[in-house]
């Protein structure tokens, strides 16, 4: 039977990480701050495959599944389109959007484990470039963090062409009103966040987040380590998190989950049943660094849910 294809509206962006084997707090002068000019001297640092469409892209992919990037890129992106490409991930709406850099985060991280980050949106901010209605044979999307005015064409277009898709506002949300998030909401048929974005709907809309859940076909919202509670039909359902072997970054874990949920719908699966599968991913995820180095076959990833679930694929 053919994958059913999956088209995933989202970023592609670098992301650069740097250790510094210090304190930022030694080097920062009390009551200075108003003049601040300091430097870093890092002996680490690593670039890594980033944004959360190549994060889901890729989970997705190691799912066995058909994921479609709707994305765009910079001049600069070519070697990230390659790696998709060699991937088998499909590239059908991957634009070029020319004289811009891709998006990225240069992160510098101390032995405290606080972070300076800079984010440069770059190639992201034209995300409205792509239209997900010029996409042939797709059965389900997502609408991921992206560029404002991408992320409401592309709920448009899904639900023009009447194709279920998944509202992921994630760090988008500072981008969008409270009745923004409304018009988007309910454009969807199923919304994902996790519980500190749920509380930033609230905050938005007046609104309490499971409000929400009557006019989709579900909500899940995700817990962290509490794994995550699933809206639907009237009732709730928790499902649990499956237990990590190690636990080295958690970044990129968020986008496992939904890549596990995205396959799971595509499949017709019950929406327990794929945040099953996405929690699964996501204890998978953490223990590897970055969104894209965590690997496994299909066959082992199949016998590891049938042990840990007690369930069928």
């Amino acid at each position: 039977m053919q994958e059913p294809r999956v088209l995933i509206c989202g970023s592609m962006a670098f992301d650069t990480i740097c250790v510094f084997q210090g304190k930022f707090a030694d080097h920062i002068v009390s009551g200075a701050t108003h003049k601040i000019n300091v430097s870093f001297l890092v002996e680490n640092m690593r670039r890594e495959f980033g944004g959360c469409a190549g994060n889901i892209a890729y989970s997705l992919r190691l799912l066995g599944g058909a994921p479609v990037i709707c994305a765009t890129i910079g001049d600069d992106g070519a070697d990230y389109r390659d790696r998709m490409a060699r991937l088998g991930i499909g590239l059908d709406a991957v634009t070029v959007a020319p004289g811009s850099f891709t998006a990225n985060c240069h992160i510098t991280t101390d032995l405290d484990d606080n972070q300076i980050t800079s984010f440069h949106a770059g190639a992201m901010f034209q995300s409205q470039l792509n239209d997900v209605t010029a996409i042939d044979k797709i059965a389900l999307g997502i609408v991921a963090p992206d560029g404002r005015d991408g992320m409401f064409r592309h709920a448009r277009g899904f639900a023009s062409k009447k194709i279920p898709f998944i509202f992921d506002p994630g760090q988008a949300m500072p981008a969008f009103s409270g009745d923004e998030i409304v018009e988007l909401i309910g454009m969807a048929d199923y919304l994902t966040v996790n519980d500190y974005e749920a509380e930033m709907i609230a905050q938005k809309t007046g609104r309490p987040i499971e409000s929400f859940a009557p006019g989709l076909k579900a909500l899940i919202v995700t817990l962290g380590a509490q794994g995550s509670r699933i809206y639907a039909d009237g009732k709730f359902t928790d499902v649990p998190v499956v237990p990590a072997t190690t636990l080295v970054d958690p970044t990129g874990c968020g986008d496992a989950f939904r890549a596990g949920l995205l396959y799971g719908i595509a499949h017709q699966w019950s929406v327990e049943k794929a945040c099953k599968l996405g929690s699964l991913l996501g204890s998978i995820k953490i223990g590897e660094r970055g969104g894209q180095n965590h690997q496994s076959s299909v066959d082992a990833l199949r016998e590891r849910f049938v042990t840990t679930w007690k369930e069928a694929w």
